[in-house]
């Protein structure tokens, strides 16, 4: 009997979206004893069907499990900083499905450079054009650019395989354990997709982060980089939102600049 099937589709998503997750989801699926992912049924320019997941609840070996093996997903790795999923080339997209922004995938020698120059800027210039940043605004994320070029922040970590959109809502919680679904896959820093999980609260979280510095232990000073690596996806957010959004990214900014 074929398994129960989602349809994900969305008429204002851009070309070539779905092979763009599917790739994604694939290359996550890929990490030995990583976090196991949704399965992909077919993708297309139209769409992407998906084995249905059913619901369940979180507790803490879960929690921890999804720790150890958030790890591992990581461990597998990336070519280089800004790399994309295997099967896909150029750039991806983040953010909601109704209105996606660029994610930028070049080649990048240092993960400063990567956030500097295809996350920091782009957002800043798609923000001025949206009137959500100023003069000010401006001049102080273009210093934070400079400051992450310049090696603010940086740790002896190698790309780690990205999830890349890690917030409490792409974990689904069923029977078996956490199933991770919705990725902006990419080889990043790892400590940005517990940032992310951080960022609008996850279930046990304390227990995740325990259990996946057991395994595989974090840099020192990782708590105090969790706001710098929450910048990104608040600046998208204030792009999309607004409101209370672009507050928080300058917070983050006067604080790191």
């Amino acid at each position: 009997m074929p398994a129960p099937t989602f349809r994900k589709a969305h008429s204002a998503a851009p070309p070539g979206y779905f092979r763009w997750e599917a790739a994604g989801l694939r290359w996550l699926a890929a990490a030995h004893d990583g976090v196991p992912v949704v399965r992909v049924l077919r993708a297309d320019d139209r769409g992407l069907d998906l084995e249905r997941l059913t619901p369940g609840h979180a507790g803490l070996p879960a929690a921890e499990e999804l720790g150890r093996r958030l790890a591992a997903t990581h461990a597998a790795g990336a070519p280089r900083w800004g790399a994309p999923p295997v099967g896909w080339s150029g750039d991806g997209w983040y953010g909601p499905l109704a209105e996606t922004l660029p994610l930028g995938l070049a080649p990048a020698a240092t993960w400063g450079e990567l956030v500097a120059d295809q996350r920091v800027l782009p957002l800043l210039a798609e923000g001025r054009r949206r009137g959500v940043y100023d003069d000010a605004d401006a001049r102080l994320l273009e210093r934070l650019a400079d400051r992450l070029r310049d090696g603010l922040a940086a740790t002896d970590d190698t790309p780690a395989r990205l999830h890349g959109d890690l917030w409490s809502g792409n974990v689904v919680w069923t029977s078996g354990g956490a199933v991770l679904v919705d990725p902006a896959a990419h080889g990043g820093h790892r400590e940005a997709d517990l940032a992310m999980l951080a960022l609008f609260g996850a279930p046990y979280l304390e227990r995740v982060l325990a259990a996946y510095d057991e395994a595989v232990p974090l840099a020192d000073g990782w708590r105090e980089r969790v706001t710098l690596h929450q910048l990104h996806p608040l600046m998208l957010h204030a792009c999309v939102f607004g409101g209370a959004y672009v507050e928080q990214s300058l917070e983050v900014a006067r604080a790191w600049a």
